[in-house]
């Protein structure tokens, strides 16, 4: 069981990271689409339809790990979704392609796939596992609210951090 408070942190960190993330995307598809494509994951015509896909479930995410009811089935769903965008990342750093767009940040700014990205986007998804978890009943308090609010600030902080400490530019070919 999981108590109440770092469910609720943990809920919130995750729909605030795929509300921005899916944002970030929707500025420029076009990109995002090319980004997806440049996995040579899936066939390139696969390419659009597949980031569209993967935008739906990035928006989708966001509220429904707020809702209660859904919050188991929202934390496996999140931690497919980032467990595949590990897998892709490890796939093209094993296939020595290490030039190419992870697609995360963005039209801010392009980014380069490396193994601590990979490392990233499956501690999270292990993160979100933890929503499968039941959550224990107890009563809220007001210091609750205050500690969820700091809960979450911190995780978006150290969030930020940790990618500008990630981040590697993709370097001209």
């Amino acid at each position: 069981m999981i108590d109440p408070l770092p469910d609720l942190a943990l809920r919130s960190a995750l729909a605030l990271l795929f509300a921005a993330s899916a944002f970030a995307k929707l500025r420029d598809v076009d990109r995002f689409t090319a980004a997806v494509a440049g996995y040579r994951i899936l066939p390139v015509r696969l390419a659009r339809p597949a980031a569209l896909g993967f935008l739906a479930l990035e928006l989708a995410l966001a509220p429904a790990l707020l809702s209660p009811p859904l919050r188991a089935a929202a934390g496996l769903a999140a931690a497919a979704l980032l467990g595949l965008y590990a897998f892709a990342i490890a796939v093209n750093l094993a296939r020595g392609r290490r030039h190419i767009d992870c697609g995360c940040a963005g039209p801010g700014g392009r980014q380069a796939i490396s193994g601590p990205l990979a490392a990233r986007n499956a501690l999270l998804a292990s993160a979100a596992l933890a929503l499968a978890a039941p959550v224990a009943a107890r009563h809220w308090l007001w210091l609750d609210s205050l500690t969820l609010l700091a809960a979450v600030s911190v995780s978006a902080c150290l969030y930020a951090a940790t990618n500008a400490l990630l981040a590697r530019p993709l370097e001209p070919r």
